[in-house]
């Protein structure tokens, strides 16, 4: 089983790199020091056929300390639901220096998703995919999440950044 897992983690980071790395060269109008705000929308109709089985989501994106970070969500509930799995997501985040324009891909990445009803989660390490930082999440509860996130990236400065996102 724990074979199994590997697999379907590596395989939805491989599915998602194509998604990140087009994200990341957009601009997507969701910036502000604070949180991000505004709806998600699905990025499906840009990508036909780079898609599992479900919609790439645009979280949102936030500057902290000159680096933006770029949040999305990957639905994999039916690819993962095949394998006997309960993850319903794919979290994941790119990092850009914004001075030099440099995607940053080294460094410590921490989550903590709080769930609709309030409940912060425990900590989720992120681990460096191929231009983003990435990690699989269940949100199976209907309504508003959110993605706290802790950064020490390669420049050794913390960061933090918050996104939301409603489930439907």
């Amino acid at each position: 089983m724990k074979n199994l897992k590997i697999i379907a983690m590596l395989w939805v980071a491989l599915l998602s790199t194509p998604f990140v790395v087009t994200a990341a060269m957009e601009d997507h109008g969701h910036e502000s020091q604070g949180q991000a705000h505004g709806n998600s929308h699905d990025m499906q109709n840009k990508h036909d056929g780079m898609s599992s089985d479900g919609s790439m989501f645009i979280v949102g994106s936030m500057t902290s300390k000159g680096v933006k970070g770029m949040a999305h969500l990957k639905d994999v509930t039916k690819t993962m639901a095949k394998m006997g799995m309960k993850t319903t997501h794919h979290f994941m985040i790119a990092f850009v220096d914004e001075a030099t324009g440099e995607q940053i891909e080294n460094g410590t990445v921490a989550l903590k998703i709080t769930n609709p009803d309030a409940k912060v989660g425990e900590a989720i390490k992120l681990i460096g995919m191929d231009g983003h930082f990435g990690a699989d999440v269940v949100l199976d509860m209907e309504g508003e999440y959110h993605f706290r996130l802790g950064t020490k990236l390669a420049d050794g400065v913390k960061r933090k950044y918050h996104f939301h996102h409603v489930v439907n």
